[in-house]
């Protein structure tokens, strides 16, 4: 049933990158920490860099738990799971570190994302996984699902907004510079957006 892969390549490459969505889990360190789980999507914000190195687009939101619990200790799950074709569960579990938009490597990360406009949705970060353990199960308990298209709602709400006006959102919202357990979150001021 389950498989354990050395490289996220082939079938499994193509698997994850057909995916209209994936999940991804992280925690702090301490035991009475909460446990994040996140629904990712919009088409063209995930990218398979190497054969063990995957980064997607963060985007702005009302917490940045991720990145706290990416800042504390790294370590991150993806999850992609078949609700359409043949069942199948993917996940990739790694270390991860959120690239800043003032970090150097930031514009040139950004090029492996051509299909998607950064400008339209508060794009605060690249995480960047290297995955440890690759597997696949079967996916025989999720159910069929039809994927019709993206929603149009976070471009919408994101798109009007500046780096200014981005920095005011971000510094009312209570955990985006500090987690929801106290942790360093996204830090602030947001930097200008290299794009």
């Amino acid at each position: 049933m389950g498989k354990t892969h050395e490289h996220i390549d082939g079938r499994l490459r193509a698997f994850i990158e057909e995916q209209p969505v994936f999940f991804t889990a992280t925690a702090p360190l301490g035991g009475d920490g909460t446990v994040n789980l996140s629904p990712k999507g919009l088409r063209g914000s995930f990218a398979v860099l190497d054969e063990l190195t995957v980064a997607y687009l963060d985007f702005a939101g009302s917490n940045a738990e991720t990145i706290a619990h990416l800042r504390e200790n790294g370590r991150i799950t993806l999850m992609w799971c078949a609700f359409q074709g043949a069942p199948n569960i993917v996940r990739v579990h790694g270390r991860g570190e959120p690239v800043l938009r003032d970090d150097p490597r930031f514009a040139e990360l950004l090029g492996h994302f051509p299909d998607i406009d950064p400008t339209q949705h508060g794009l605060r970060a690249i995480i960047v996984v290297r995955a440890e353990l690759v597997r696949d199960t079967c996916g025989y308990g999720v159910p069929f699902m039809a994927y019709d298209e993206d929603r149009d709602l976070h471009a919408k709400r994101f798109a009007r907004e500046d780096d200014a006006s981005l920095d005011a959102y971000f510094h009312k919202k209570e955990h985006i510079a500090t987690s929801i357990d106290g942790l360093p979150g996204l830090p602030l001021p947001l930097p200008p957006a290299p794009f």
